[in-house]
């Protein structure tokens, strides 16, 4: 089964062609990130004109990639939530027209589900049951992927994401947008405990987190230093930034891991190209004895791939929707 999957949830416009959920053919991938770090992070509108003007290029793009026909396309997935809502819609329209004049499936995607399935692109051999930590600039969860479709939230955060803080940290740093791999490499140069930096616990909820309070330690820390003339450090703060998520992150999957009954852990989204994590992530799992997946940087971002492998899954369990289909700026996991 080849299907046409289009992902528009931020700034980047992808459109790719995967077959059977495993096997991807074609990935196109246009990126704004160069535009909007002009403004230090994403402006929706501009985010959604750039989406308008690029996606029907894009999907010419990806089928001749795929060496395929319009009438070859099986289906069309789309991310329908979470995200800016200005930026998927112009993906759910586009996917609706499409597969109207193609008189092909329509098929809703989550995208938090779409980034857990790029770990079945990277990994053949993967299948649930297991646990998947998701951490984006837009979401961070821990969810018990029992089955394909059928997923549940053990933990979220409360307020900020993950990778939403690295990039508040990142601009507070001097660095540019996104600041994910910057944050990373400037973290590479900097002495552990330097900065005294929070690790919130969010009572009676073991497994939920919050960063915002890890977010306002870094900007305080840096507005203090201008303020008096003190040279600040600023890679032993990334690094000490970095170890603080990870604290956050990781201790709470390999306890949900436990609760749940899984000895396989996944990983999925922006933050998983993380180094510190990624290590951090590796030897708990050797630890505690589990099976770790990461995907590959190429499908740790948004791109289309990871629509379509969620998309032929969600086509197996019977999801279908029609031209009402419409987008939502936030939805549960367990609902998409």
């Amino acid at each position: 089964m080849k299907i046409l999957a289009v992902e528009s949830s931020c700034d980047e416009t992808a459109v790719a062609v995967v077959e059977d959920g495993r096997r991807v053919l074609s990935d196109k991938i246009a990126s704004q990130a160069d535009m909007h770090a002009l403004y230090g992070g994403v402006v929706p509108e501009i985010a959604s004109r750039k989406h308008v003007e690029v996606i029907a290029a894009l999907a010419d793009e990806a089928l001749k990639e795929a060496d395929m026909a319009r009438g070859d396309i099986d289906a069309v997935a789309v991310t329908y939530a979470p995200g800016l809502i200005g930026a998927v819609l112009v993906g759910v329209n586009f996917a609706k027209a499409a597969a109207y004049a193609l008189g092909v499936p329509l098929i809703p995607v989550h995208h938090v589900r779409g980034h857990i399935a790029a770990n079945y692109i990277a990994f053949p051999e993967l299948e649930p049951p297991f646990l998947a930590l998701a951490i984006s600039g837009g979401n961070t969860l821990i969810v018990d992927v029992k089955d394909y479709t059928d997923l549940e939230v053990i933990g979220a955060t409360r307020d900020d994401a993950a990778g939403e803080c690295f990039d508040k940290a990142a601009r507070v740093l001097g660095l540019p947008y996104p600041g994910g791999a910057p944050m990373d490499a400037l973290a590479q140069q900097g002495t552990a405990g330097t900065y005294d930096l929070p690790r919130a616990h969010v009572n009676g909820s073991d497994f939920d987190m919050s960063f915002s309070g890890l977010k306002t330690a870094v900007v305080n820390l840096a507005h203090n230093a201008a303020q008096t003339g003190r040279e600040l450090d600023k890679a032993s703060l990334a690094l000490d930034f970095t170890n603080a998520v990870s604290d956050m992150l990781v201790p709470r999957a390999m306890a949900a891991a436990q609760q749940c009954g899984r000895t396989t852990v996944v990983v999925a989204g922006g933050v998983a190209a993380n180094s510190i994590i990624r290590a951090d992530l590796q030897r708990a799992c050797r630890e505690h004895g589990y099976r770790l997946y990461v995907p590959p940087l190429s499908l740790c971002g948004d791109n289309g791939a990871m629509i379509g492998a969620q998309g032929y899954y969600e086509f197996r369990a019977g999801r279908r929707a029609e031209t009402d289909l419409n987008a939502f700026a936030t939805l549960d996991i367990a609902a998409g």
